[in-house]
């Protein structure tokens, strides 16, 4: 008789990386202060935050996961080349205009990834945007970037298997964004999205863009000349209309420094190892996170995110 044989299915392996203060962010905004500790700090941020990576994690099911930090939220080399850049989110002593009732909840948040297992990945004078195109840009396998910033944009590729989950709508109406969705909406993909974006400007970022050149714009310029390079030799050349290059004229100093600016870094020293992102499947110190669920109040959003993880072993 033949033996009989047993076929181990091998889950592929896959990487998602948070884009952690956009969703703590969203979850403190988006969820009611009512929401306390059981010394009456608030945890609403804590709280929605689990809430989200357990909704990721349990519909996507990834192998690997990275909370990627801003360990700069304004760094100095990008403020030396664009002084507006984040001025207007700025308090005396360039410290970030938070709520209070959100800082004091940052603690608890590091505090909580810790106690998962879930790894918490900064890169010094640099913002989280560039620890994740780092990791999207050397990641071996198929990646999904999990933000609210638009920029990110510029990491899709669909040749790597390189996208975004946008909360931009809602964690529940988080939209795939590939390159084909951003060719249906812009006439561009992800190669072109960081030129794009400089010349449209980003008001949130304190980015003013060129003057006179709009979304519409400056997307056609990009998918007709290819790059930001391109569209000024295309108005060297006087192949552009006289009003579009006077506007680029005018703006060529800003566009130095914004596009360097704007382009997330791809190369950081980040001293990780796909390895060292794998998502555990309970949390890593599990003593630990009890008394943070019991300390926090968090309830049901402790339970589904150890869940999701359990489920996704």
């Amino acid at each position: 008789m033949p033996q009989s044989c047993h076929y181990v299915r091998v889950k592929p392996e896959s990487l998602q990386l948070y884009d952690t203060a956009s969703l703590y962010f969203r979850a403190f905004f988006g969820l009611p202060s009512s929401l306390r500790a059981l010394d009456g700090q608030p945890v609403n941020a804590v709280r929605g935050l689990l809430d989200f990576l357990a909704r990721f994690i349990t519909e996507y099911r990834p192998t690997h996961a990275a909370a990627c930090w801003d360990n700069a939220w304004r760094p100095a080399w990008r403020v030396e080349l664009v002084p507006s850049y984040k001025a207007h989110r700025v308090l005396a002593g360039d410290v970030e205009v938070v709520p209070d009732e959100l800082s004091r909840q940052v603690p608890y948040i590091r505090a909580a990834l810790d106690a998962l297992g879930i790894a918490v990945v900064g890169a010094d004078d640099h913002e989280a945007d560039d620890v994740i195109g780092t990791l999207a840009s050397t990641a071996s396998v198929p990646v999904d970037v999990i933000t609210g910033d638009r920029d990110l944009f510029q990491l899709i590729d669909d040749d790597r298997q390189v996208r975004v989950l946008s909360v931009v709508k809602g964690v529940r109406n988080h939209e795939r964004v590939t390159d084909e969705v951003l060719r249906q909406r812009y006439g561009i993909d992800g190669a072109g999205y960081a030129d794009f974006a400089t010349l449209r400007g980003d008001a949130s970022d304190g980015l003013p863009g060129v003057a006179g050149i709009g979304e519409k714009t400056a997307a056609r310029l990009i998918a007709d000349h290819g790059d930001l390079e391109g569209v000024l030799a295309a108005a060297s050349a006087k192949r552009l209309s006289p009003a579009l290059t006077n506007r680029l004229t005018a703006g060529i100093d800003y566009l130095a420094g914004a596009r360097e600016v704007v382009r997330v870094k791809r190369d950081l020293p980040l001293g990780v190892s796909l390895d060292d992102l794998r998502l555990p499947s309970a949390p890593a110190q599990p003593e630990v996170f009890a008394e943070l669920a019991e300390l926090l109040n968090l309830g049901g959003a402790a339970d589904r995110i150890v869940a999701a993880l359990a489920v996704n072993a």
